[in-house]
């Protein structure tokens, strides 16, 4: 018993590492199971509080772990909103949801207290960095997971990706939270606004970017859904008088 359950385990720990790392096979992405679900809820969790333990100024959610583990649920809605037209093979809320709890790991190197060590100018700056790496490489497995487990094509992909992303982005561009929110996932002390220049030039940048893109991709969607959906139905179609020939 404890053997099967301590092997179950390592298989899950298994599918996470070689889904960072980019090599997780398409059967292992489609065979997630709530074994996954559960140790990503426990990664998020964990993850979580190290992002917030040495800052008493958040919430007392997001310092006990609990804000990040709603906001997985949230964003993975949005994520599955977003591919449920465009007709990705295996891409279940169910798997969306487990897939994004498993990508959360590489968020600990939010918990390294670089302030402690640093200055601020320079704390700042390593957080930044920090964030834009853990970004880059959540999106990077995001594109992975739509290809393996959507088996959807490079354009759609990149669609599928860029929408939800600009979406947030001019929505807190919108409502005047960005820098907030950047400072939420940067780690960036408010103590010392100015030390964070160049970070908030590179978010202005980013706002700027997701402004000016956002209606081409958001008109390059639309029509994408509607060719899958059109596509649907002629499978449909194609299925059911197959169906009624054999008869």
């Amino acid at each position: 018993m404890a053997d099967g359950i301590g092997s179950g385990w390592r298989d899950v720990v298994g599918t996470t590492w070689r889904l960072l790392t980019f090599r997780a096979t398409s059967t292992e992405l489609v065979s997630l199971n709530r074994g996954h679900l559960f140790f990503g809820l426990l990664c998020t969790w964990i993850v979580g509080i190290g992002r917030y333990w040495d800052n008493p100024r958040v919430p007392i959610l997001q310092r006990l772990g609990i804000g990040s583990v709603i906001y997985v649920f949230l964003l993975s809605l949005l994520l599955w909103l977003v591919l449920w037209p465009l007709r990705p093979k295996h891409c279940s809320y169910f798997r969306v949801l487990t897939f994004v709890t498993l990508v959360s790991p590489p968020a600990i190197l939010y918990a390294i207290p670089v302030e402690h060590f640093f200055s601020i100018d320079t704390s700042n700056t390593i957080n930044a960095w920090f964030l834009a790496i853990v970004a880059t490489w959540r999106v990077a497995l995001l594109f992975f997971f739509m290809r393996r487990a959507g088996e959807l094509g490079w354009p759609t992909i990149t669609v599928a990706a860029l929408l939800p992303l600009t979406l947030i982005v001019v929505t807190l561009t919108v409502l005047n939270l960005e820098r907030v929110v950047f400072n939420l996932m940067g780690g960036l002390r408010e103590t010392d606004r100015t030390s964070a220049d160049s970070s908030f030039g590179i978010l202005f940048l980013l706002s700027s970017f997701s402004i000016i893109l956002f209606v081409p991709i958001v008109l390059t969607y639309v029509t994408l859904a509607i060719v899958s959906w059109n596509d649907y139905r002629a499978s449909r179609r194609l299925e059911l008088e197959r169906d009624q020939n054999e008869q």
